[in-house]
C-alpha cells in the first residue's frame, strides 16, 4: 500500500527551502477507532480502488495519492464515506454505517491553521444520508463554532434516521481553536495511529459542538429504523459500577435478542488465540455472574461484570501485543460493538462476542444473578447465529 507519510513528507520535503508558513500539524489519525471502522467496511467492495481511507483525511495534495480511479481530492473523503455506508447498509451493519456518517463529518487537513477545505461539488453521494453532511472546519477559521455546530445537528439527524444514537455526532467534534499566528502551526492537535480509540478521545482533546439537549431537540421527529445502535466507539473512561449503575434494565424484562453475524474471514491472531469469552457464577469469588477471558494466557485480564470491560481488554491486547492483522483487529472493533449493544450483564453479550468468530456457546441459557447472589428474573433466552469464518 502506497505510505501516506512517505507522500506527506515528501511534500514537506520538497518545500524545506521554503519561508515558514503556518501550516497545521496532521491529524488524520486523530479519531482512529472511526478510521478504523471505516476502512473496515470500505475494504469489503472498493470498485473506485481507493488506497486507503485515511487519504480522505489528508490535504488534498497528499490526498491525491490515494484517489484511484476518482479525479477530485475534494471528493475523496465523501466518496469514502458513501462507500463505507453503501457496504455497512447492504450487510445490515448499522454501526458500520453510523461509522461511516461520522467519518464524513470528520475536519480534514486544511493546510493551515484558521484554514477551510472546500466542499464536493464534482460528485454526488449515492446515499442521501452521506450527501447530508458537510466536513468539520478548522475551529480557528471564521464562524467555526456556528459551522460545525450546524454539521454535528446534521450528523444527528442523519445517526438517528440508521437507527443509530445520535448523541455520537458529537464524537465527529474537532479540537480547541488553535492561534492563526503560530508559525509551528501546532495548535491543539494529535495524531497517533498506534491510539486504537484515537488521541483526541484519549487525551481528552475533543470539543463538544453541541450539548446533548441540542441535539436530542434536533432529532426530535426524525423517523428512526427500528433496529437501534450502540456506540460504535468505546468508552476507555466507563468503570464496572457505571456499566452496573442498575438492575432494573435486565429486570423482568425477558431478553429477546436475536442476533445474525457475518461470515468471512476474521483475521490473523497472531500469537494469541481466537478470542473467547465466558459468562458465569464464581470468576474471582463474585457472588454475581460477570465476564471473563476464555484464554487467560493470550487475554489475561481479570473477571468483570461488563463485557464492555472485557471486549475493550481483548481488542486492546490485540492492538498491543499479540501480532494481529488488521483484518483481525478491525474484526475485534466490530465485534466489540455488537456485544456491548446487547442487553447489560446478560449471557447472550458473550455467546455474541463468541459467534462473531465462529465459535457457539449458550450462555444466554445462564440466569444473571446480582452481588446478593439473587437470580434476576428475565436474563435468559434470545438466539444468536454462528458465522462461518475463515483466518
Amino acid at each position: 500500500m502506497l505510505s501516506y507519510k512517505a507522500v506527506f513528507l515528501a511534500l514537506l520535503s520538497s518545500s524545506s527551502l521554503a519561508l515558514p508558513i503556518r501550516r497545521e500539524v496532521p491529524q488524520e489519525h486523530s479519531h482512529q477507532a472511526i478510521l478504523t471502522a471505516v476502512q473496515a467496511s470500505l475494504a469489503k467492495n472498493n470498485p473506485n480502488g481507493i488506497v486507503d481511507a485515511v487519504f480522505g483525511l489528508l490535504g488534498n495534495a497528499a490526498a491525491a495519492g490515494g484517489l484511484g480511479k476518482l479525479t477530485d481530492a475534494n471528493c475523496l473523503q465523501q466518496a469514502t464515506a458513501d462507500q463505507a455506508f453503501t457496504n455497512a447498509k447492504a450487510a445490515g451493519d448499522v454501526d458500520g454505517q453510523v461509522s461511516a456518517l461520522i467519518f464524513r463529518a470528520l475536519e480534514r487537513n486544511s493546510g493551515t491553521v484558521g484554514g477551510t477545505t472546500a466542499p464536493c461539488t464534482s460528485l454526488k453521494a449515492v446515499n442521501p444520508e452521506i450527501a447530508a453532511i458537510q466536513q468539520h472546519q478548522d475551529p480557528a477559521s471564521t464562524n467555526a463554532a456556528a459551522v460545525n455546530k450546524a454539521i454535528v445537528l446534521e450528523l444527528a439527524k442523519q445517526i438517528a434516521s440508521v437507527g443509530g444514537n445520535p448523541q455520537d455526532a458529537l464524537k465527529s467534534g474537532t479540537f480547541a481553536p488553535g492561534n492563526p499566528n503560530d508559525s509551528t502551526g501546532k495548535g491543539n492537535t494529535c495524531d497517533d495511529a498506534n491510539d486504537a480509540v484515537g488521541c483526541i478521545v484519549s487525551q481528552n482533546l475533543l470539543v463538544p459542538d453541541a450539548t446533548a439537549d441540542e441535539i436530542n431537540s434536533a432529532v426530535a421527529g426524525v423517523p428512526a429504523a427500528t433496529t437501534g445502535a450502540a456506540s460504535s466507539i468505546t468508552d476507555t473512561s466507563a468503570s464496572e459500577s457505571d456499566a452496573s449503575s442498575s438492575e432494573a434494565a435486565a429486570t423482568d424484562s425477558a431478553v429477546a435478542a436475536t442476533v445474525t453475524v457475518t461470515s468471512g474471514s476474521i483475521g490473523n491472531f497472531g500469537k494469541c488465540t481466537i478470542p473467547q469469552i465466558e459468562f458465569g457464577v464464581g470468576f474471582d469469588s463474585r457472588k454475581e455472574t460477570s465476564f471473563q477471558p476464555v484464554d487467560k494466557t493470550s487475554f489475561n485480564h481479570s473477571s468483570a461484570q461488563a463485557i464492555s470491560i472485557i471486549t475493550q481488554a481483548i481488542c486492546d491486547t490485540l492492538v498491543n501485543s499479540c501480532g494481529a492483522d488488521a483484518t483481525a483487529k478491525a474484526t475485534c472493533a466490530a465485534v466489540q460493538t455488537a456485544a456491548n449493544a446487547a442487553p447489560p450483564k446478560t449471557g447472550i453479550d458473550a455467546d455474541i462476542f463468541n459467534g462473531f468468530f465462529g465459535i457457539a456457546t449458550n450462555f444466554r441459557n445462564i440466569e444473571a444473578v446480582d452481588d446478593q447472589g439473587n437470580p434476576i428474573a428475565g436474563t435468559t433466552g434470545g438466539s444468536v447465529s454462528v458465522a462461518a469464518v475463515s483466518k
